[in-house]
């Protein structure tokens, strides 16, 4: 077995039921890829994008159809110490990512708005066009069951409504894409433990305004994100099942039982059933 392949072979034999089996049921209950796919996988410097990159890449060897597989990294500005630990864990895994450069941590540092949101919505739409540009129809990102629970409690909490975040959705800036999120039924602990076991190092967040968020004594944070990880590990005392719960809510909207509710941008209210 070559070093390329040590990796894959290691997470199907002690990750299969962890790992594997939550990414192919992904993989299939949404139908995420077809054949003649061709897919940019992004990979960001952190744990879940570079376990991504791994799973896509020993499904691509094991497909019973074809499809090809671009791994890109963007630089939103990483320091020099941590644009080379990136390149030295692409190596590591065997991914032959293609790195191109953009200013985004510069612009975010100048915006009074909230850094996180705009980092993020940057970033897709950079990957977007470097995808377009290589041919591809898809962008697959490393959010995880986890990010999927948090986004639809921060919604709720946040911004007073329940929005979701789903495994596959057209983009509206680019037509003919598709974003998809293989990793969507995989826990982040079980990322941690990947990532432990194999001694593996990754960035968290380079940029320095998301570096300065933490939890503090009182559950409260600068990053709501952390505060629903915070909030959500408490359920899951109180409750085992609370996580999974909240996960399969998403699954089995009742829309007869809401007062209000948003489908093709057009809104809706409990009051047409008495118009």
């Amino acid at each position: 077995m070559d070093r390329k392949n040590d990796m894959g072979e290691a997470l199907l034999a002690r990750y299969r039921k962890s790992i594997w089996r939550p990414f192919m049921s992904a993989v299939k209950e949404y139908r995420l890829i077809s054949a003649g796919d061709r897919i940019a996988v992004c990979v960001s410097g952190g744990k879940d994008s570079a376990l991504l990159a791994l799973c896509m890449r020993e499904l691509r060897r094991r497909s019973p159809f074809d499809f090809e597989l671009r791994f890109i990294c963007m630089d939103p500005g990483y320091a020099p110490e941590n644009r080379a630990q990136i390149e030295e864990n692409c190596r590591r895994l065997g991914i032959d990512a293609e790195f191109f450069e953009t200013d985004v941590f510069e612009a975010v540092e100048a915006m009074d708005c909230n850094p996180c949101f705009m980092c993020a919505r940057m970033r897709r739409g950079y990957l977007y066009r470097r995808a377009q540009k290589l041919g591809c129809n898809k962008i697959a990102l490393g959010h995880h069951f986890d990010d999927a629970v948090e986004t639809l409690l921060m919604s709720m909490l946040y911004a007073g409504q329940l929005r979701g975040m789903r495994p596959r959705l057209r983009s509206e800036s680019v037509p003919g894409m598709e974003l998809i999120r293989p990793l969507y039924k995989v826990r982040e602990s079980e990322i941690i433990a990947w990532q432990d076991e194999n001694a593996l190092s990754f960035l968290a967040c380079s940029c320095r305004r998301a570096q300065a968020a933490c939890i503090r004594p009182d559950g409260s944070s600068d990053s709501k994100r952390l505060e629903m990880k915070h909030l959500i590990r408490q359920l899951d005392r109180l409750h085992p099942d609370a996580s999974r719960n909240i996960f399969r809510s998403a699954h089995n909207a009742v829309l007869d039982s809401l007062n209000g509710w948003k489908q093709g941008g057009e809104e809706h209210s409990l009051l047409e059933e008495f118009e």
